[in-house]
């Protein structure tokens, strides 16, 4: 199979609907939603399982990226990352980016590390991730690691008394606020946010408080309290925002961590690209501009794209009062 010669890749986006989600991923973010009024996530680029991104341009339209992950690993992932081989059987693309529009509060939950993951039933990467503030009502909250001192037994008691909040920190976050959730942390995003989050592609979710509510079927949702004391991490305690500086030019980071890179790109023009490494952007508000060679591509509010590892040096140019988010691997 030939190497593909696109530079650029876009996605058709993958909803998902529940009974938290709303309608401003189409309102403020321009999603081809429907008529309903439950549409919780947008999807944007995804490879695992089921659920898989499909391109929507150019010569590889209607490929997924589980597709171009195991036929064409080094042309996608990168020498360093995807191993310098084409047909690459069980690879696949390391990062999940999706927008969530929370209409409720969202459970209580923590995630495992990868050395868990690996020990589960059906095994699967741990998931370390980071939330960037779009949108935030005056109240809303998210909920982000333990208050100081809250060790396995105090939050097991908080858990059987159905006081998990009491032990919770939690704060208002403000739009441009980024936070940072390793694998360990106990969190929740609150009623009213709009978020962008990258993650690992994995879904090991352990949930450890409902708030006492019922699922539509009348019952309380399952809960895996052994599973989520055991994978809880009580050392880190508290996690509190970071956000950029929005007169700054160039990129800054907002999370540097070893499972991904996230930076911002407030102001300015930007190069990226041309590094064996793939890049995802994304822009929760404004719009910005992507040269690459001979081709120009503008990406609106809401917009995702992804530049295989294999593309030229490109310029990005974002617009005032605008903001793009880039992430990758952060590999040395």
């Amino acid at each position: 199979m030939p190497t593909p010669t696109q530079n650029v890749l876009r996605f058709h986006p993958l909803f998902k609907q529940t009974i938290w989600g709303g309608r401003r991923l189409g309102t403020s973010l321009n999603k081809p939603i429907g008529t309903a009024s439950d549409y919780a996530e947008s999807w944007e680029i995804v490879d695992h399982g089921v659920d898989q991104s499909v391109v929507s341009h150019g010569q590889l339209a209607g490929a997924s990226l589980s597709d171009l992950a195991q036929s064409h690993a080094a042309w996608l992932l990168g020498t360093r990352n995807g191993g310098p081989n084409d047909r690459s059987p069980g690879l696949a693309f390391p990062l999940l980016l999706k927008y969530l529009d929370c209409n409720r509060v969202l459970s209580v939950q923590v995630h495992p590390d990868d050395d868990y993951g690996a020990t589960m039933p059906v095994p699967d990467k741990g998931k370390t991730e980071a939330w960037y503030i779009v949108a935030s009502l005056p109240d809303s909250l998210v909920y982000a690691g333990l208050k100081p001192g809250v060790d396995r037994q105090a939050l097991a008691d908080a858990i059987q008394a159905g006081e998990t909040e009491s032990v919770l920190h939690s704060f208002h976050p403000q739009p441009g606020d980024c936070i940072f959730i390793p694998a360990g942390t106990v969190h929740a995003l609150g009623a009213g946010l709009l978020v962008a989050e990258i993650q690992q592609s994995s879904d090991t979710t352990f949930r450890l408080f409902d708030w006492n509510r019922m699922g539509t079927d009348g019952k309380p949702r399952p809960l895996h309290i052994r599973e989520s004391l055991d994978v809880s991490d009580y050392s880190s305690g508290p996690v509190s925002a970071t956000r950029s500086d929005r007169a700054r030019d160039g990129w800054q980071d907002l999370v540097r961590c070893d499972k991904f890179l996230l930076q911002s790109l407030e102001t300015g023009s930007q190069s990226l690209g041309g590094d064996d490494q793939f890049h995802i952007l994304t822009v929760p508000r404004g719009n910005a501009t992507l040269t690459c060679g001979d081709e120009t591509h503008v990406i609106l509010t809401g917009e995702s794209i992804l530049l295989p590892a294999a593309s030229p040096e490109c310029e990005l140019c974002v617009e005032r009062d605008s903001t793009v988010l880039q992430m990758q691997l952060n590999t040395p």
